[in-house]
């Protein structure tokens, strides 16, 4: 079943797209499903069947004398589909690792926009992950680029369209506000890192502050505060938050702090996170959280034997069927 798009659905007012939280509900009540995909393809470590064309998505080949990021490329796209294809019922979105594309060049942001466009077709939302910040005239352009598009004085120039982005809150509130209205302007919407899964996550994040807490908690504040605007019906707000699956002692007081946020929660599997410890996520409903697990599913294979789609299918549905059942 595809997933809704920005305008689909009931409840927004006429002309006004579905509130992303909305969307997302529909979505994971539609598929039964709060895990999704990451796709952070390495050019050294594809599924051997991408190495050469086939037929299907990305089965065109490079030409014989195309330069190495072109040819990376079209294996990108080939593995990145075949993973989507092996997976995809199990799960609800894909997130795309902008830097694992971006690192090839043009030809990765070619690769990257064909990805997106194969993942929707298999009824995924699309979660960019490119954990962007900036000020001002930089932010709007992230927010063009990503969410929406760019005019120019020969016609709009369309950017990725991704259904939500990952963005960087340490320049302040005031960075993500043009993320945060060329999302809700389409029905997108964003996450917002507030602690992290990567092992030093607390050297940052985890620092005191003189009005009490730490710094995750300031974050989780200001989600909370810039979220508040944009609750559907759903009870959900488009501005969720980046907790990882990693940091399960601060689950339940981050999540009280934003009650109304989507928690994107990577760090399952290969880094360590267990989806038997999530259950606060999903505090406000099954669409509360987001399992996202990456080389758990790709690599899956390596551990449990059998053909890479084969051991990644039964593992994408083992996971997604634990964390359904954590409700």
């Amino acid at each position: 079943m595809e997933a809704p798009g920005p305008t689909s659905g009931t409840g927004a007012p006429p002309g006004r797209p579905l509130a992303f939280g909305d969307r997302l509900a529909t979505a994971v009540d539609a598929r039964c499903s709060q895990l999704v995909l990451g796709l952070d393809p390495d050019p050294m470590r594809l599924w051997p069947s991408a190495l050469e064309p086939q037929h299907g998505v990305g089965s065109e080949p490079a030409a014989p004398d195309a330069v190495p990021a072109e040819r990376a490329a079209r294996a990108v796209v080939r593995h990145s589909a075949l993973v989507i294809d092996a997976v995809g019922t199990a799960c609800v979105a894909v997130k795309l690792q902008l830097a694992c594309f971006e690192r090839l060049g043009a030809a990765g942001w070619a690769a990257l926009a064909e990805v997106a466009a194969h993942a929707r077709d298999a009824g995924l939302l699309v979660l960019a992950d490119g954990k962007r910040g900036d000020i001002g005239v930089s932010a709007a352009a992230y927010a063009q680029a990503l969410l929406a598009s760019t005019p120019t004085p020969y016609g709009e120039v369309a950017g990725l369209g991704a259904d939500a982005v990952t963005a960087n809150p340490l320049l302040g509130a005031e960075t993500l506000v043009p993320l945060i209205d060329a999302a809700r302007s389409r029905g997108a919407g964003i996450f917002v890192l507030v602690r992290t899964s990567n092992p030093g996550a607390a050297d940052v994040q985890a620092q005191a502050l003189a009005a009490g807490g730490d710094v995750s908690d300031r974050l989780a504040d200001m989600v909370a505060t810039l979220g508040a605007d944009g609750t559907g019906g759903s009870g959900l707000s488009d501005v969720g938050a980046v907790v990882g699956a990693t940091a399960p002692g601060r689950l339940a007081a981050l999540r009280a702090r934003m009650p109304a946020a989507v928690l994107l929660l990577p760090g399952v599997g290969a880094q360590g996170g267990r989806v038997e410890d999530l259950a606060p996520a999903f505090a406000p409903g099954r669409a509360g959280g987001l399992v996202a697990v990456s080389r758990g599913l790709v690599g899956a294979h390596e551990r449990l034997g059998g053909t890479p789609a084969d051991a990644a299918r039964a593992e994408a549905e083992r996971l997604r069927a634990l964390a359904w059942s954590l409700v």
